[in-house]
């Protein structure tokens, strides 16, 4: 049955390997893009000035950089992640950039060890379409996030989608089959991860489909702001 789930989920091997190339292949692969996204929906974040602040799914610890960087002193982040290789290299990677307050904490998204309503703000990059993508534990993820979040907070979501525009998205399914699988299976050792994130990113939900999700789980309201062509977007959904 593990090496069932293993070949289902791939992404479980390489994330508790860590590549040497990860964080290099994300730059890579998104023309940077992704940091600058990240960045942004840290400011999202911490527009309410949040005392609490949630980077789920932290894997190297980039969002909880950004908002450590973004953050007054006296707001708390905590970075959550199953990984402990990937925990330990986002710690490192925070004290490198002279951020010593973030907490680093290891565990289970779907049972995470903390008060219901703790967080006055979450944030997840590019990390919520591995929680929901014909993913069997999905509502559990959700059920989770919105109890941990207080009333009126906000879960900031940056993630894929699909540009609405047919040559654009094409051309992103394109580029998802025949340069992100094959370039990032090789620089990383790790082809059938990186393969199944070509996949999911091909098929995973678009800007509405996301929305309803969201609306669905139980979340009061949710806006988004799309990017590049909507070939990602940042969510911003409230309890």
């Amino acid at each position: 049955m593990q090496k069932e789930q293993q070949d289902k989920r791939p992404l479980q091997k390489m994330f508790h390997a860590v590549p040497p190339s990860y964080d290099f292949l994300n730059r890579v692969l998104t023309l940077r893009f992704d940091q600058v996204w990240r960045k942004s929906a840290a400011a999202v974040c911490l527009e309410k000035n949040p005392e609490r602040v949630l980077d789920l799914c932290c894997g190297t610890g980039d969002l909880a950089i950004h908002l450590g960087k973004g953050a007054p002193a006296c707001t708390h982040i905590t970075a959550f992640d199953y990984s402990p290789p990937m925990l330990e290299l986002a710690r490192k990677k925070a004290l490198k950039a002279g951020l010593d307050g973030v907490e680093f904490i290891h565990g289970d998204a779907a049972d995470m060890p903390f008060s219901n309503g703790y967080f006055d703000s979450i944030g997840i990059a590019f990390a919520f379409r591995n929680l929901t993508f014909r993913n069997p534990d999905s509502e559990k993820f959700l059920s989770e996030i919105l109890r941990v979040l207080k009333p009126g907070g906000r879960f900031v979501i940056v993630e894929t989608s699909q540009p609405p525009n047919p040559a654009l998205r094409k051309i992103f399914h394109l580029y998802l089959r025949w340069l992100t699988a094959p370039l990032g299976g090789i620089l990383s050792g790790h082809y059938g991860a990186y393969k199944y994130l070509a996949h999911s990113a091909s098929h995973y939900y678009s800007s509405r489909e996301l929305e309803e999700l969201i609306l669905n789980a139980g979340f009061a309201s949710v806006s988004s702001k799309m990017l590049f062509g909507g070939i990602a977007g940042i969510f911003t959904a409230i309890k």
